[in-house]
């Protein structure tokens, strides 16, 4: 799988990647998280609601560093956790 190229600029690595490529990228870990955290809640009706789970559910991430660190861990997004 190509991952993009990488370029080394005044000691900071700048990574190409292709122009769609979920894959590839560590915020999609944590949409994936939150989508799935989202369908175990009672069901929320109202925009209101979601938005109140949603910030519930990023509360507790914040007080979570290893499961933040656990998107960063496939190979793929490692690049990221530099």
């Amino acid at each position: 799988m190509n991952t993009g190229s990488v370029c080394t600029v005044n000691q900071h690595e700048v990574f190409y990647l292709p122009s769609y490529s979920p894959e590839l990228n560590p915020e999609e870990r944590l949409n994936a998280d939150l989508k799935q955290a989202m369908g175990k809640c009672v069901p929320v009706r109202t925009k209101a609601k979601l938005r109140e789970a949603a910030n519930e559910h990023m509360a507790m991430l914040e007080k979570s560093p290893e499961r933040v660190m656990s998107y960063f861990q496939d190979p793929r997004v490692k690049y990221a956790a530099g």
